[in-house]
Order: C-alpha cells, then sequence, then structure tokens
C-alpha cells in the first residue's frame, strides 16, 4: 500500500542566527527563527511523511514549548520522524520538496542537501529531489522576510 503525504513549513529570517537549509548550513547574512535550528525544509519534509502516515505533525511529535528541542539539530529530527514511520510500518519512498527563497542562490548546495537528506531516510540519494525557487520578489519570501518549503513525500508499507 502507497500513501501520499503533503507539508509545508515557514521561518522569519532574521540577524544574528545560522541559516541551515536540507541539513546544510548556508553562508548568508541572516538565518532562520525559531525553536529548532529552523531548517524550513527538513520540517516540510517531516510534515509530509508524518501526515503520508496520518501519525500528526511536527508540533505534535516535536513541539517548541518542550525544551528537549530547543536549538535541536532538525536532521534528528528528520531521524525521528523516519523512526517513528518505521515503528509504524512504513518506510520512504521518495521525497520531492521545494524551498521558496529570494536569496541567497541554492544551486550550489542543492546537491549536498540531497546527499544529507537521503541516508537520513534510509533512501537512495535519486529518490531525495530539492528545488529552489524565488518568488520573483512577491512576498515575505520576495522581500526576504523569510523562507518557506514545500514537500510531497509517497511511503509504503512493509
Amino acid at each position: 500500500m502507497f500513501r501520499i503525504g503533503f507539508g509545508t513549513d515557514v521561518h522569519r529570517l532574521v540577524a544574528g542566527r545560522k541559516l541551515f537549509l536540507g541539513g546544510v548550513e548556508i553562508p548568508f547574512e541572516k538565518g532562520l527563527l525559531g525553536h529548532s535550528d529552523a531548517d524550513v525544509l527538513i520540517h516540510a519534509i517531516c510534515d509530509a511523511l508524518l501526515g503520508a502516515a496520518a501519525l500528526g505533525d511536527i508540533g505534535k511529535h516535536f513541539p517548541d514549548t518542550s525544551s528537549d528541542f530547543a536549538g535541536i539539530d532538525s536532521k534528528i529530527l528528520l531521524r525521528k520522524t523516519t523512526d517513528l514511520l518505521r515503528t509504524a510500518g512504513y518506510t520512504v519512498v521518495n521525497v520531492d520538496a521545494t524551498i521558496c527563497v529570494q536569496r541567497p542562490k541554492l544551486a550550489p548546495f542543492i546537491e549536498q542537501m540531497r546527499h544529507t537528506l537521503a541516508p537520513l531516510m534510509d533512501i537512495a540519494v535519486d529518490c531525495m529531489s530539492v528545488k529552489a525557487t524565488t518568488t520573483e520578489k512577491l512576498g515575505f519570501e520576495g522581500r526576504e522576510e523569510g523562507i518557506s518549503a514545500h514537500a510531497v513525500a509517497l511511503i509504503s508499507s512493509r
């Protein structure tokens, strides 16, 4: 049996924080504000996976009210999400994700993101798609106020 899930996340860009996307530190003058490292791409992927398995969302499993997750590396959250799916009898088939950001340009980091994310979900790199797009200077992403990410995941029962 196959199941599909969709996830989305948004975080504000602020000075004084490092920028992490897809588990990769991106050189930039701003970073994303959040309880964890605020990696919007990983958070969207976690929500897509959890949604596909009907296990709720990232906030249910890793609440921002818990000190256990303060400043946590989102790669840990993705690994824990994959473990939750495995416990529920599912495996990840593939993930397709898009980051919406005006700046910085992410093309030089896409392959590193794919190679970082795929092993965390126990999938081949060619089963992890990451894309980046601008919003043509429209909306909060275009004004460089924040970054959003969207992901679709396909999972299967074992």
